[in-house]
């Protein structure tokens, strides 16, 4: 007994001079379903799987919660008086991994990084920003931009040419903005950023978690960052793996996957009530904000009666009630109704197919095509449904739709390069601040619809420079009439997306909003 006694005692002093004790079995996975299409925040697009596989390592300013609240992440506090000069105040305790403060000059330096024609961030509205051009892009290797100046260590200032609302600057740059290390990268020519091994495996950081292992096409897995300012995680390994849709259950069920989170990993439709059935996990519905959006090019398909006859000739009440049942809702336009500036008075337009084949009629009489390609996602199977019974609906119309199905990473690339005649893609446009994305679609900064008009332009200004609630939602009606009018955005469907959580797993909340804000403090049982 004594002897067993002792070797206990030596246990335990030596666990206690090893550091932080953790248990090898304290590992958590989440499951995804799209692939990952980089690490690197330079290079980062729209997505929301890029933005967390990667905010995991480099923290963004701030992040919104699960009430849409704007909470503090790497900056305490992000203010403005006027819509036009915005204060970034950093936390005082954010510090790198290596235990050097995250000060201001970082944050200049990503900013100025991220409009760098030899690293922009095409991503970040930096074509707001004083001193940016309307391309977003300055001069290559600028030291300086006029708009941006620290005021201390901790404290920066952004100006913007127009007014931007303090949401839609929070959504934007304190969401979307991954701080970079000024001390690491400082030296490295901008020219090798984008594609610079280092964020591979980066080994100065701010977030929680370390890159240990990474496929882009399979998985990424992390370390623990035990010098986490925030405290040092209680779960030492976290994976991201990335599963077929039609595999999520089987995964869920037997305890591989831990959790999904709703706008990362897409459990489908079909199996919602099996997985609500298991007892080894929690499931969570998420709030209706997934709107699938059906982008169509203007250029590809310049006559507005093709659109129209698009929009009138999807029955899309019999497909959501088909397909979604109760886990879903229908709107017009990119507003769904957890928005504070939705609007009843727009209404659904109703499917007539009567209508939608006159439209076709007189446009093909005056030369107008009639057969286009529509991208869809790999990953979206019941929408990827929906499309098919819709293809047949417009064949009756007189439209030919041929379907071409590619995972989220091509689809990304042909949207871009704006090969598409009709895309679609599920899109969750942050409800308190719709504008960031709305000026991203159709505000002349990319090529997704190629749409804009003088109505829809004024009506985002006026949204960002007006503070009454009801006034926004006003510009916001206008925006959406078009949406309805022209036709270069239809909502196919709002879908409420399931999320999952292991029952072995503590303090975790999967939701569309701030699921990882805690995630140093999730823990297993």
């Amino acid at each position: 007994m004594k002897k067993l006694i002792a070797v206990l005692l030596a246990c335990v002093l030596l666990a206690s001079l090893s550091g932080p004790a953790f248990a090898e079995d304290k590992a958590v996975t989440i499951g995804v379903t799209s692939t990952i299409a980089t690490l690197n925040p330079l290079a980062m697009d729209a997505t929301e799987i890029v933005k967390y596989t990667t905010s995991l390592v480099f923290l963004p300013l701030m992040e919104a919660d699960s009430d849409l609240q704007f909470v503090p992440q790497l900056a305490e506090s992000i203010t403005t008086e006027d819509n036009l000069l915005f204060t970034i105040r950093l936390r005082e305790d954010a510090k790198w991994s290596d235990g050097t403060p995250v000060t201001a000059e970082d944050v200049e330096f990503t900013l100025i990084l991220s409009a760098d024609p030899q690293c922009a961030n095409i991503s970040l509205a930096m074509y707001s920003v004083v001193g940016v051009s309307d391309d977003g892009v300055i001069e290559e290797n600028a030291a300086s931009i006029e708009g941006i100046k620290v005021v201390d260590e901790k404290t920066l200032t952004v100006e913007t040419k127009y007014p931007t609302a303090l949401n839609t600057f929070k959504n934007n740059f304190g969401r979307y903005l991954l701080t970079l290390p000024k001390h690491v990268l400082g030296d490295v020519p901008r020219a090798e950023l984008l594609s610079y091994a280092w964020f591979n495996k980066p080994d100065v950081i701010s977030g929680p978690y370390f890159i240990s292992d990474f496929d882009l096409q399979h998985y990424v897995h992390y370390t623990a960052n035990e010098n986490y300012f925030l405290g040092a995680p209680k779960i030492k390994y976290l994976n991201i793996n990335v599963v077929a849709p039609a595999k999520m259950l089987a995964g869920i069920m037997n305890g591989e996957i831990d959790l999904v989170q709703q706008t990362m990993g897409a459990i489908p439709v079909e199996d919602y009530e099996a997985v609500k059935a298991l007892t080894n996990v929690r499931s969570v519905p998420g709030t209706p904000v997934t709107n699938e959006l059906i982008f169509v090019n203007v250029e590809k398909i310049p006559d507005v009666r093709i659109r129209q006859a698009l929009l009138y000739g999807m029955d899309r009440v019999t497909m959501q009630q088909m397909l979604l049942g109760d886990s879903g809702e229908l709107v017009d336009g990119f507003l769904v109704s957890a928005s504070p500036y939705f609007s009843e008075e727009l209404g659904v337009t109703a499917y007539d197919p009567g209508k939608a084949a006159e439209l076709v009629k007189e446009a093909k009489a005056d030369g107008a095509a009639t057969e286009f390609t529509w991208y869809v996602s790999a990953e979206e199977s019941v929408w990827g449904n929906a499309v098919q019974y819709f293809a047949a609906m417009f064949e009756e119309i007189g439209l030919k739709i041929n379907i071409r199905t590619v995972d989220l990473a091509n689809l990304m690339e042909v949207v871009s390069n704006g090969e598409h005649d009709i895309l679609s893609v599920e899109y969750t446009l942050m409800p308190a601040d719709p504008y960031t994305d709305i000026a991203w679609l159709i505000g002349g900064q990319s090529n997704w619809t190629g749409y804009t008009s003088p109505e829809t332009d004024e009506a985002l200004a006026l949204s960002q420079s007006l503070t009454d609630e009801k006034e926004v939602a006003a510009q916001y009606l206008i925006i959406n009439r078009a949406m309805q009018q022209d036709a270069p955005v239809i909502s196919g469907w709002v879908i409420a997306k399931l999320g999952v959580v292991s029952n072995r797993l503590i303090n975790a909340n999967p939701d569309v909003f701030g699921t990882f804000i805690n995630v140093h403090e999730w823990d297993v049982r």
